[in-house]
């Protein structure tokens, strides 16, 4: 007779045949950006290039970034075909450059904002001043190169007032971005409007784009210049006129 028992069971003991068990892995964990991701998309929380994440950076996520930052530039260099196994001068450059990203280049968009003390305008002062030139360092958000220059904040004071070093900490962190030029004057306008509440504001910002003098065209002289005025600047001409004065006055004494 034909036996009809499938092959598993043993002819002798009609009994199956034991098959080991798989073991499947456990899955390896999610790298730290794809968990940050994850948890701004379900947030709703924009990350753009020069938006701040840090509200949303739980502790100890700086220092595994650094280390996935790092491993990611270790690559793009063998992927530039540089023999960082051997070549002593590249020998760190992922982890220095890991580090200049996430804590100095960039920090404006990984750490939070300084913590700045405003104070009420006891003397209900109104008349305008100006700060600067303040420098102000950030990069192309289209070519990770240079973007240098300075900056002039001028404010017509109302119910608050901050500082004037304050102005400087407050633009070093918004400008340490991936930025275009235009954008970043309204971020740090949108950000002293709010830390003290002028009765006007107005922003100029002279800046040299390395993507145009070190690339591209390689023009070494372009610059480009842009202005913000909000408040009492926008709406009162001779208030517009006597800030871009008082730049021209700094600059003049600066030799700028």
């Amino acid at each position: 007779m034909t036996s009809t028992l499938p092959s598993s069971f043993s002819a002798a003991t009609d009994s199956p045949t034991v098959v080991p068990e798989t073991v499947v892995p456990e899955s390896a964990p999610l790298p730290v950006s794809l968990r940050i991701r994850q948890r701004l998309d379900a947030a709703g929380v924009p990350y753009l290039a020069n938006d701040n994440i840090a509200e949303q950076l739980r502790d100890g996520e700086m220092d595994q970034l650094e280390i996935e930052v790092a491993g990611k530039v270790r690559e793009l260099l063998r992927s530039l075909v540089i023999d960082i196994d051997n070549d002593h001068n590249t020998e760190e450059t992922a982890e220095r450059v890991a580090r200049m990203y996430l804590h100095e280049v960039f920090k404006g968009r990984y750490h939070h904002q300084p913590k700045i003390a405003s104070f009420p305008n006891v003397k209900k002062l109104d008349e305008i001043y100006t700060v600067g030139p303040i420098s102000i360092r950030s990069a192309c958000s289209h070519h990770l190169v240079p973007i240098l220059g300075n900056c002039w904040i001028g404010i017509k004071p109302g119910e608050r007032v901050i500082g004037l070093s304050k102005f400087s900490r407050v633009a070093d962190w918004v400008f340490s971005r991936p930025h275009i030029q235009e954008e970043a004057v309204m971020i740090l306008a949108d950000e002293i409007e709010r830390l003290c509440k002028p009765q006007g504001l107005a922003i100029l910002v002279k800046a040299q784009h390395y993507c145009m003098k070190w690339r591209g065209v390689k023009e070494p002289q372009t610059s480009m210049v842009n202005s913000v005025v909000r408040g009492d600047f926008r709406h009162d001409p001779s208030l517009k006129a006597e800030f871009f004065e008082l730049v021209k006055q700094q600059e003049s004494m600066l030799g700028t």
